[in-house]
């Protein structure tokens, strides 16, 4: 809420497709790149950072090898 132009970056999307060889490919924005880009204040820093994180591991989950 504290800057509203973030909201022409939301809600976050993923895409996900294979590869002609079957491996699973899955981009997103990262939310450190949206809270530069947006310069939003240091005191979203923490939960930023804590859905960056959170990304990469479904990211890693998602696309790991069964």
């Amino acid at each position: 809420q504290s800057v509203q132009t973030i909201e022409i970056d939301l809600s976050l999307k993923a895409l996900v497709w294979q590869d002609a060889v079957g491996k699973t490919w899955l981009s997103y924005i990262n939310p450190v790149w949206l809270a530069r880009r947006h310069s939003l204040p240091v005191q979203t820093e923490a939960a930023v950072k804590a859905l960056s994180a959170m990304l990469k591991a479904v990211t890693a989950a998602a696309t790991a090898p069964q």
